[in-house]
C-alpha cells in the first residue's frame, strides 16, 4: 500500500451535533488460549467471558450474565470502564455487535456471526470470513448515522491481526494487552498460521476476505465488513482503537475502501515502540487521532497498571477518550469518572476477585 500522510489534527471527524454511533464489536478466538498471548482476563477460564462482559458494561455499566469483572492477571481493569465513563459524561449511543460471542451477553446485540474463531494455527480459522464480512457489510450500509466509532473486544485479538497484516503483506506489527509485548511468541504463531493454511506473506494481497478465512478472526471480518458497508453509503468512520483497528483499516484499504478513515487510539499504543503505529497509520493512509487519560497524574490501583503499560486499548476507549476531548470535557473529569465506575464496578465486585 503506498504511505500517506499521519495527521494528528485538532479536530477529528465530523462536528459536534452530527449524528453519531459507538459500535462495540465483540467476537472470540480460540488463539487467545495459548499460553502468554494475552491479558484480556485474569486466567484463561475468565478470558473467555470477557467479550459478553465488556459489553455489558458498555451497555449497563456492570455485568449482568456474566459472571466476570474483566481484570488483567495483575488486577488491571478492562478497558471498558474507561470507555463507559466516557459514555456516562457524554451519553453516545451503543450498538452491541456479536460477531461469534463463547458465551451470551445480557446485553443487546445485532448478531452478524455466531461461530467463534478458531485457533490461528489451524488451517482456515474463519471458513465463514465472507459471511461475516457481508453481514457487517449490510449493517454497515443500514445505520442511519453520520459517523461511526468503531471498537473491538476479542481477547488474542492482536495476534490474528499480526497474521493478517502479514497475509495482506503489510508491515507486521502490533501492540499487547501485557506489559512486555510477546513478539516472539507472536512471532511463531504467525509463522505457523502461515504455514498452516499453506500462506505465503503478501499472498493475500487485495484479498482481504482470503486473508481474513485463512489466518483471521470473526471481529476483524465483522468490522472490516461494517468499514466497507458504512463508507459506501458515505457514512465517516473512526477506528477506534490500536494495531487490532488498524488491521481493520488495512483490510477496508485492501478491499478498495478509498474514504478517510481516522484511527482514534490511546498515548499508550503510542508510546508501545514495538506497535509502531505511526508507521502503521502513515502505510495504510489512517489520520492518526492520540488522546489520553493523564493517568500518569494518579496513584491508584486502577490506573498504575496502565501507566506500567498493560491493556492500552481495546472497547473503544481510544475512540471514548478522542469524543471527550472534542466534546471539551475536562480530563480530570474524566478521570474522576473512571474512578467512580471502577469503585463501583471492580472494587466492590467479588466477581472481580473470583475472576
Amino acid at each position: 500500500m503506498p504511505a500517506g500522510s499521519n495527521v494528528r489534527s485538532a479536530s477529528f471527524g465530523p462536528e459536534v451535533g452530527r449524528s453519531m454511533r459507538t459500535v462495540l464489536v465483540g467476537g472470540t478466538t480460540e488463539t487467545a488460549r495459548i499460553d502468554g498471548i494475552s491479558a484480556a482476563g485474569a486466567n484463561r477460564e475468565a478470558m473467555v467471558h470477557t467479550p459478553s462482559a465488556d459489553v455489558e458494561i458498555i451497555e449497563y455499566g456492570a455485568p449482568v450474565l456474566s459472571p466476570v469483572v474483566p481484570v488483567s492477571p495483575s488486577g488491571c481493569p478492562t478497558p471498558a470502564v474507561v470507555t463507559r465513563a466516557a459514555r456516562e459524561l457524554l451519553g453516545f449511543d451503543v450498538l452491541a455487535v456479536d460477531a461469534g460471542l463463547a458465551r451470551p451477553t445480557g446485553a443487546p446485540t445485532v448478531t452478524v456471526g455466531e461461530a467463534v474463531g478458531e485457533d490461528v494455527r489451524e488451517a482456515c480459522p474463519m471458513l465463514d470470513a465472507e459471511g461475516v464480512f457481508e453481514n457487517g457489510r449490510r449493517l454497515g450500509r443500514a445505520l442511519p448515522d453520520e459517523e461511526l466509532v468503531i471498537g473491538e473486544t476479542i481477547p488474542g485479538g492482536t495476534t490474528t491481526a499480526m497474521a493478517v497484516l502479514a497475509a495482506l503483506g503489510e508491515r507486521v506489527t502490533v501492540s499487547s494487552s501485557l506489559p512486555e509485548n510477546p513478539l516472539s511468541l507472536k512471532r511463531r504463531v504467525v509463522r505457523e498460521a502461515l504455514a498452516a493454511s499453506d500462506l505465503q506473506t503478501g499472498e493475500a494481497a487485495g484479498e482481504p476476505i482470503e486473508a481474513l478465512r485463512r489466518v483471521g478472526d470473526p471481529v476483524l471480518a465483522a468490522a472490516a465488513g461494517i468499514v466497507r458497508g458504512a463508507s459506501e453509503v458515505g457514512i465517516e468512520v473512526v477506528l477506534a482503537g490500536g494495531t487490532q483497528l488498524a488491521t481493520v483499516g488495512a483490510l477496508a484499504r485492501h478491499g478498495g475502501v478509498e474514504a478517510s478513515l481516522t484511527l482514534a487510539t490511546t498515548t499508550f499504543v503510542a508510546e508501545d515502540r514495538s506497535a509502531a503505529i505511526d508507521d502503521l497509520a502513515g502505510d495504510l493512509e489512517l489520520d492518526l487521532r492520540i488522546t489520553g487519560p493523564g493517568f500518569d497524574e494518579l496513584d491508584h490501583p486502577a490506573t498504575n497498571a496502565y501507566v506500567d503499560g498493560e491493556a492500552k486499548e481495546g472497547v473503544g476507549m481510544g475512540g471514548a477518550l478522542a469524543l471527550c476531548e472534542r466534546a471539551g470535557v475536562p480530563p480530570v473529569d474524566l478521570r474522576e469518572r473512571y474512578l467512580a465506575v471502577y469503585e463501583r464496578l471492580v472494587a466492590g465486585d467479588e466477581r472481580a476477585v473470583k475472576a
